[in-house]
C-alpha cells in the first residue's frame, strides 16, 4: 500500500490547533488534522489515519506542516494537492505530495524544523489586512540587541526555562540552529527559528524574551542567565499565537530494518 507525504499550509486563526481533539461528552473541535484528514478521507474514499510532524497550537499557521497517510489506493501524488485542497475549507491548503517509504514518520524522522515570528511594533495604527498573522506591541522594538541576544541561544542547551510548565516531556534539552531577528519593515519585525524540536510554547517565548530585550528591560546578555535558571519567570511573557508560522520541516528517513527469522517458523512441534 503507497504511503503519502503531503506538505500543508493553513492559517491556523479558526482552527484549535493541529492535533485532532475530542472533549468528553462534547463535539470535537475544529483541528487542521481533524479536517485534512477527513478531506483525505473523500478523496480515497475509505478510511485512514493522518498522521502529522509537529503540533502546532491553537491560533498559530503553517506553510510547511508536513502529514502522511496509507492507503489501498493508487494515486498519482501530483494530483493529490488539488484533489484534497479542493476538498478542503478556505483556511487550510496541500501544496505538495509524494510517495514515501511505508516506515516513514512524520514525527520521529523530523531532524530540522523552521518557525517564524512576525512583530508590529511602536506606536503605529495596527495591523490591518495581516493582523491575524502579526502579533503587535506599542513599545519601539531596537533589533540590534535583540539579535545579539538571539544569537546567544545557538546551541544545544536545556530550554526548560522556555517551556510552559505542562510540556510534557521527559528531556528539556534542545538544539537551536540558528536564531536571527529581521527587519522586514520601518515598523516590522521577524524572528526566525530553527532547531531540532522545540518544547510547548517555547517559539512564543522565546519571542517574549527577545521583545523585552528589544524593549530595554532585559540585556542582551541575560539570555544567558536566563537559560541557566531553568526557571519560567526568568524569561520573558509567551507571546500570542497569531504572530507565530511554522516554515518548514526536514526529515531523513532511515532505510528500513529487515526482520529476520530464526530458522523455526513453519516448523512448530
Amino acid at each position: 500500500m503507497p504511503r503519502y507525504k503531503i506538505i500543508v499550509a493553513y492559517e491556523g486563526t479558526n482552527f484549535h490547533g493541529w492535533q485532532k481533539q475530542k472533549p468528553a461528552g462534547a463535539i470535537p473541535l475544529r483541528t487542521a488534522q481533524g479536517v485534512l484528514e477527513d478531506a483525505v478521507i473523500r478523496v480515497v474514499s475509505e478510511p485512514v489515519v493522518l498522521t502529522g510532524a509537529s503540533r502546532t497550537d491553537a491560533g498559530v499557521h503553517a506553510h510547511g506542516q508536513v502529514a502522511a497517510f496509507t492507503t489501498t489506493r493508487d494515486i498519482p501524488p501530483h494530483k493529490l494537492p488539488r484533489a484534497i485542497t479542493a476538498q478542503c475549507p478556505a483556511d487550510i491548503q496541500v501544496h505538495a505530495a509524494e510517495v514515501v517509504p511505508d516506515h516513514f514518520d512524520p514525527i520521529t524522522h523530523a531532524v530540522d524544523k523552521q518557525y517564524s515570528y512576525h512583530i508590529q511594533h511602536g506606536p503605529v495604527l495596527p495591523p490591518l489586512f495581516d493582523r491575524r498573522t502579526t502579533w503587535r506591541t506599542h513599545h519601539r522594538l531596537d533589533p540590534v540587541p535583540m539579535r545579539v541576544a538571539a544569537s546567544l541561544l545557538v546551541g544545544r542547551h536545556d530550554f526548560v526555562a522556555f517551556a510552559q510548565a505542562s510540556h510534557g516531556r521527559g528531556s528539556t534539552v534542545r538544539e537551536i540552529f540558528h536564531c536571527d531577528v529581521q527587519e522586514t519593515g520601518d515598523d516590522r519585525l521577524k524572528i526566525e527559528v530553527r532547531g531540532s524540536g522545540f518544547l510547548y510554547n517555547m517559539v512564543r517565548i522565546i519571542a517574549g524574551t527577545l521583545v523585552e530585550v528589544g524593549r530595554g528591560a532585559f540585556q542582551p546578555e541575560y539570555i544567558t542567565s536566563a537559560i541557566e535558571s531553568r526557571n519560567r519567570r526568568a524569561c520573558g511573557p509567551t507571546l500570542g499565537p497569531q504572530g507565530l508560522c511554522l516554515e518548514w520541516i526536514r526529515h531523513e528517513v532511515p532505510a528500513k530494518k529487515e526482520s529476520h527469522g530464526n530458522g523455526t517458523e513453519g516448523n512448530l512441534q
